[in-house]
């Protein structure tokens, strides 16, 4: 099963990885962040356009069976909105593509990745330093990476 692991913001953290049907051992194919911020004098609906454009490039350049992401927290109008709005994008995207799509709560990938589902950024960004010996970029590629790993662990 190929899966595409996502924590989508303005800076979205994406790792990609396979699970062997026959094997229990997990492999990963990559992960990374992508940018969407806002340029100067965008509209922000060019934030969603850019994301469904490196979206669409993703799905087609990679297998995907099953998308997963990080559930959005009501964090306030504007982070509200752009969740929001990715997650309509990442829905209408998979629909499309006759993908499968899963949320998973925060707290459910800080417990796999720490064992404690309140750990901060710094514990999950260790645990992740831990686990492949180099650092991520940031939070949002170590998210993604144990969500990655989690998803492999539920879903497969």
């Amino acid at each position: 099963m190929n899966i595409l692991a996502l924590d989508m913001a303005t800076k979205t953290g994406w790792a990609y990885g396979v699970k062997g049907l026959t094997h229990l051992s997990s492999y990963d194919k990559g992960s990374g962040v992508e940018n969407f911020r806002k340029r100067t004098g965008e509209s922000q609906g060019m934030i969603f356009l850019r994301f469904r454009t490196w979206l669409n490039n993703f799905l087609v350049e990679n297998p995907i069976d099953l998308i997963v992401y990080e559930q959005s927290h009501q964090r306030g109008r504007a982070a509200t909105e752009m969740g929001n709005g990715l997650l309509a994008v990442l829905k209408m995207e998979a629909e499309t593509q006759g993908m499968d799509f899963s949320s998973v709560h925060s707290a459910t990938i800080k417990k796999f990745a720490t064992g404690r589902g309140n750990a901060g950024k710094d514990m999950v960004i260790a645990a992740f330093r831990g686990r492949l010996g180099r650092e991520p970029i940031d939070d949002n590629e170590a998210d993604a990476y144990w969500l990655l790993q989690y998803a492999i662990k539920e879903y497969c």
